[in-house]
C-alpha cells in the first residue's frame, strides 16, 4: 500500500508561468476567521516554470509531503476549468484519494476513473457546494449507472489554504473481501482523473478593500495522494517494476510498482492464473477475510511435462478433486498424466517412472514387426515385439521354422513338405523330390504326383535335342552393376513343366516356386504361368535354354502391350542353386536397392 502517484507523471492542462514570469497572490487563511479583522492579508509573488525556485510543476503534488511540505502545483492565472490526470502502466487497486489545496477548494469538481487505459471513463464522486445547482443531483443520492453520489462536504471556501478533499472507495463500516470480484471491480483502475470545474475566491478577499483586483484566480494543490496497491488477487506480498516502465523520478524507493511477485504457485502480472504446471484445480483469488490462500495445485505429470491445463469436465467427473491434463509429454511418454510410454517404446522396469529414460525404444526389426502409425509395436511393459506372420525372435528378425524370405509383409511359407532355407526358401528336407527329365531322357522320382509331368520328345525344344541348331548366347551374373542396369521387371524361381511349339515361337509353361522381385504393378503369384522365349526357329532352340523338368532362376522383362513375360537374350536364366539364390537376393537388396 502506498501513493500510486509517487514516481509517476501527473498531467495538467496548465502551469503557472509556463511562458514567462507570472504574478499571483493568495490568502494563507487555514481556518474560518472570527471577524473581518482576523483575516490574514494577501501575499503576492512571482512564478516561472523555467526557474526552479519559482516553478510550481505538477510533479510537486506527488513528492513527499513530509520531506517537501511547501511545494505545490499551480495553474495559470484566470483558468476556469482544469484537469489533473494520473495514467498508470497497468491495473492497480485504488482505495482512497486525498487532495490538499493551497488555493480555496473548488465550488465544483468531479472524480473519475478508467479501467481500460483511458478508452472509457466512469464517475466515482461529484463534489459541489450546491449539488442541485451544479449537477442537478440530490445530495447523497446515487446518480446514473455508475451510482456516484454528490457531496458538499469538501466544497467550502474555507480554509483558503490547506483544505482537504477526501474520497474513500470502500465504506469503512462494510466488511468486504478486497480480493472478491465485486471489490475488485469497484477498486481497480488504470487511470484517475480530477476535473476542477469552478474555482471560488477566498472569503477574506472581499473583506479587504482593493483585494478584488489581485491575481488570485487560479488553482493550487499541495498534495495529490492516491492510496492503493498493486493488483495481485491476494497471491503476492510485494511487487516489482513492470517491464518497460521508467519511473518519472530518480528517487522512487517508496514507489508502488505494478508487477506482482507471485506466491501460492500462481503466475501472471497480477497472479491472475496458475503457474504452468499447477492447473490441477481451477484458479481462485485468495480470501481477504478468512486468509485462505487458495493455492494452485500441481498436476501429476510424473516429471515428464513442463505445463498442464485445467479441464472442467474432468474436474467435475472426478468430484472436484482433480482436473489437470499434462501438455506435450516429454521423454517419449503420453497420457493425461504422461503415465504411458508412446507407441514404439516400452517401460524399463529397472528405472523409476519419473526418470527421463524410463521409456526405451522398442528394439524391433522393421520388416518383421507389426507397424502402427509408422512405428513398430512392442509390449509396453516387457518390450517384446509384436511379430508379423511367420516371423519370430524377441526382435522379430528371423523366420520361424517352415517359413523363409523376411520381407515387409513377414515371412512366406516354405513350398516344401519339410523345412527350407530361411533366406532362399530352398528345401532342405529329403522328402521334397520332384519329377524331371534328365539329359538322357530318364524320368526321376517324385513324392508329389500332382507335379509329375510326362513330356513328349517333340516338346523338348532345347540344346539337348537340337544342339546343332542352337546359337544362344546367355547373360552372365559376373557384374551386379550390369544386373541392376538391366532393370528387370521380374526375378523368379521357376520349374519348367512343358514347352509347346507354336510354329514361329514356343510357349514354356512353368510353375513359379518363388518371387524374388516383381515390378510394383505386376501381380505374379506362385503357381503356373507362361514364359515366352525368343523365336526358337531363328535360334535353333528356345533361347535362353529352358529344359522341361529343371528349375531355373529367370530374370526378364514384361511386354507392356500384351503383358507377356518375355525371355530373350537379354534375360538372365541360370539353373537354380541355393547359393545362387542368396547371391541374387544380396544384389537386389544391396546393389539394386529393390527392397
Amino acid at each position: 500500500m502506498g501513493n500510486l502517484a509517487q514516481g509517476r507523471v501527473l498531467s495538467t492542462q496548465s502551469v503557472c508561468g509556463s511562458n514567462s514570469s507570472e504574478p499571483y497572490c493568495f490568502f494563507k487563511q487555514t481556518s474560518a476567521p472570527r471577524s473581518r479583522e482576523s483575516c490574514s492579508s494577501a501575499k503576492c509573488s512571482q512564478c516561472n516554470s523555467a526557474i526552479p525556485i519559482l516553478a510550481h510543476p505538477p510533479s510537486a503534488m506527488s513528492d513527499s509531503s513530509f520531506r517537501y511540505p511547501d511545494t505545490w502545483w499551480q495553474s495559470a492565472q484566470g483558468v476556469k476549468e482544469e484537469t489533473l490526470q494520473l495514467d498508470l502502466e497497468t491495473e492497480f487497486l485504488f482505495t482512497h484519494l486525498i487532495l490538499v489545496f493551497r488555493s480555496p477548494r473548488p465550488a465544483a469538481m468531479v472524480l473519475e476513473r478508467s479501467q481500460d487505459h483511458g478508452r472509457t471513463w466512469g464517475t466515482l464522486r461529484y463534489f459541489a457546494s450546491n449539488c442541485e445547482e451544479m449537477f442537478g443531483l440530490t445530495e447523497g443520492s446515487p446518480a446514473g449507472e455508475s451510482g456516484a453520489i454528490c457531496t458538499s462536504k469538501y466544497s467550502g471556501a474555507f480554509p483558503c489554504a490547506g483544505g482537504e478533499v477526501i474520497y474513500r472507495a470502500l465504506s469503512p463500516w462494510h466488511s468486504v473481501d478486497p480480493f472478491g470480484p465485486a471489490a475488485q471491480d469497484q477498486l481497480m483502475i488504470t487511470n484517475l482523473r480530477v476535473r476542477l470545474l469552478q474555482s471560488q475566491p477566498c472569503p477574506c478577499q472581499a473583506k479587504h478593500p482593493g483585494a478584488a483586483a489581485l491575481p488570485t484566480d487560479h488553482y493550487a494543490i499541495y498534495d495529490f495522494i492516491v492510496k492503493g496497491s498493486c493488483l495481485c488477487n491476494g497471491h503476492a506480498d510485494h511487487c516489482m517494476p513492470v517491464k518497460g516502465h521508467q519511473p518519472s523520478q530518480q528517487k522512487t524507493s517508496n514507489m508502488v510498482h505494478g508487477k506482482c511477485v507471485c506466491r501460492h504457485n500462481t503466475a501472471g502480472g497480477h497472479c491472475e492464473r496458475c503457474a504452468p504446471l499447477y492447473n490441477d484445480q481451477p484458479w481462485q483469488a485468495a480470501n481477504g477475510i478468512t486468509g485462505t490462500p487458495h493455492e494452485c495445485q500441481k498436476c501429476k505429470c510424473n516429471g515428464h511435462a513442463k505445463s498442464c491445463h485445467f479441464s472442467r469436465g474432468l474436474w467435475l467427473s472426478a468430484g472436484r478433486r482433480s482436473g489437470g491434463v499434462c501438455d506435450d509429454c516429454l521423454h517419449n511418454t503420453e497420457g493425461r498424466h504422461c503415465q504411458n510410454c508412446k507407441k514404439g517404446f516400452y517401460r524399463d522396469p529397472s528405472r523409476p517412472k519419473t526418470a527421463p529414460d524410463t521409456c526405451k525404444a522398442c528394439s524391433c526389426h522393421p520388416a518383421g514387426t507389426v507397424l502402427s502409425g509408422g512405428s513398430t509395436l512392442c509390449n509396453p511393459s516387457s518390450g517384446e515385439c509384436t511379430c508379423r506372420p511367420g516371423v519370430g525372435g524377441p526382435r522379430c528378425d528371423s523366420c520361424l521354422m517352415g517359413y523363409w524370405g523376411l520381407r515387409e509383409y513377414g515371412c512366406r511359407p516354405c513350398d516344401c513338405t519339410g523345412n527350407c532355407d530361411p533366406y532362399t526358401g530352398d528345401c532342405i528336407s529329403g522328402s521334397d523330390v520332384e519329377v524331371f527329365y534328365t539329359a538322357t531322357g530318364h524320368m526321376g522320382q517324385s513324392s508329389n504326383s500332382s507335379e509329375t509331368a510326362l513330356f513328349r520328345v517333340e516338346e523338348l525344344f532345347s540344346a539337348l535335342h537340337h544342339s546343332e541348331k542352337c546359337e544362344c548366347v546367355e547373360v552372365g551374373l559376373s557384374s551386379p552393376k550390369l544386373f541392376c542396369v538391366a532393370e528387370y521387371d521380374y526375378v523368379l524361381v521357376v520349374k519348367v513343366m512343358s514347352a509347346r511349339d507354336k510354329g514361329s515361337h514356343a510357349e514354356v509353361e512353368v510353375k513359379v516356386r518363388k518371387v524374388f522381385y516383381q515390378n510394383p504393378h505386376m501381380k505374379i503369384q506362385r503357381g503356373g504361368v507362361i514364359l515366352d522365349p525368343e523365336s526358337w526357329t531363328s535360334q535353333g532352340c528356345t533361347c535362353p535354354i529352358l529344359n522341361p523338368g529343371s528349375e531355373y532362376v529367370v530374370a526378364g522383362h514384361e511386354d507392356w502391350k500384351t503383358g507377356r513375360l518375355v525371355v530373350n537374350t537379354k534375360s538372365l536364366v541360370k539353373p537354380w542353386k541355393s547359393s545362387l539364390g542368396r547371391k541374387i537376393l544380396h544384389i537386389l537388396r544391396k546393389d539394386c536397392s529393390r527392397w
